[in-house]
């Protein structure tokens, strides 16, 4: 295939995954997801393909996430495209997570939400100084989803708590500080990697393209996150909201005055939930069990106010200037947006 959203080629023993809608910096539609879940399939029972390769069209960014508009006008609609469109993308992060043969993720640019699934459950993530990557759900509220409650969690110390708060973006030495890449590359030598990746012998293992992709790796600089981890750790261990904010309104320096500033611009309720979410996925034994439960938090929300106001606010009116409900944190209850999916996902 090659034309339309998603482009599939195969080159050399290289089978290739390119997201092609560039002007909406590569956000995911239902097809897009439909057609990435069929190629991997292909590629996965092809003999000639030694490893795959995700990347996405464009300078601006690798994937920008679902499509948020069109989940909108269907929750405004009620016509189940949402609900679909989520249980096909989670589904397709597991596939990621447990493929068999080597997957190697170029998140050169914005690699936000959907972005996040498609690369760092790969095997191989690699970020340039081009990344920009985000869980950002909570400033259009919404709540990290894709498996983050998964991936988050196992970041260093707090540092996930941190990500999946404050929706802040980071680039290549935070990713990798958080797990969520493996090392960077020049963007000028993604050209390279692929036709690297495209010789390499049937049957190579994820070891062998560790190694080829070490040998183009350069160093990522020192991580923000790292450097500012000690009062991450502080204040993002408790298990509430308040006490986050009480214990950031006692720390010193710009970084915790900006993450409270950040904080204070949230949706209320999505921050208690997506609290709620990632010790959940802490406790958790499996990326399956959190992507269940996220699934049956994001179809609670098609019910939120906070959802259809962090939309408008976004990308719909783009004042930037959301109105949320409860407009205070102690207000915002979420045991109800803790339902378990009917009928649950299944993979």
């Amino acid at each position: 295939m090659q034309d339309g959203e998603v482009i599939i080629e195969r080159r050399g023993t290289a089978g290739i995954i390119r997201l092609n809608r560039p002007r909406a910096l590569n956000s995911l539609t239902l097809p897009m997801i439909r057609v990435i879940a069929e190629a991997l399939h292909g590629f996965a029972g092809d003999g000639e393909v030694a490893s795959v390769v995700m990347s996405g069209e464009g300078e601006r960014g690798f994937c920008a996430g679902g499509d948020i508009r069109v989940l909108h006008e269907s929750a405004r609609a009620g016509d189940g495209l949402a609900d679909a469109f989520w249980r096909e993308e989670f589904r397709l992060n597991h596939q990621i997570a447990s493929y068999p043969k080597p997957y190697v993720a170029l998140m050169d640019g914005i690699t936000m939400g959907g972005g996040v699934g498609l690369s760092s459950h790969g095997r191989h993530r690699v970020v340039t100084e081009r990344t920009r990557l985000a869980m950002p759900e909570t400033g259009i509220g919404y709540v990290p989803d894709v498996g983050a409650t998964w991936l988050l969690p196992r970041a260093p110390g707090e540092a996930g708590t941190w990500l999946g708060l404050t929706g802040l973006d980071i680039g290549a030495a935070d990713a990798i500080h958080a797990g969520l890449a493996d090392l960077q590359l020049a963007s000028s030598r993604l050209g390279a990697v692929i036709d690297a990746l495209s010789v390499l012998p049937h049957g190579s293992s994820s070891s062998d393209v560790d190694a080829l992709l070490q040998g183009l790796a350069e160093p990522a600089g020192e991580s923000r996150l790292g450097q500012n981890a000690a009062m991450i750790d502080r204040a993002f261990r408790f298990d509430s909201i308040e006490e986050i904010l009480a214990a950031l309104a006692g720390e010193e320096g710009d970084f915790a005055a900006e993450t409270r500033r950040v904080l204070s611009t949230r949706s209320p309720t999505s921050l208690k939930l997506a609290l709620a979410l990632l010790r959940a996925g802490r406790r958790s034994a499996s990326l399956a069990e959190c992507l269940g439960r996220e699934l049956g938090a994001c179809l609670q929300m098609l019910d939120n106010p906070d959802f259809f106001e962090g939309i408008r606010a976004a990308v719909i009116d783009k004042d930037r200037n959301p109105k949320w409900s409860p407009a205070n944190v102690e207000a915002a209850k979420v045991e109800r947006f803790l339902k378990p999916a009917e009928p649950p996902l299944s993979f």
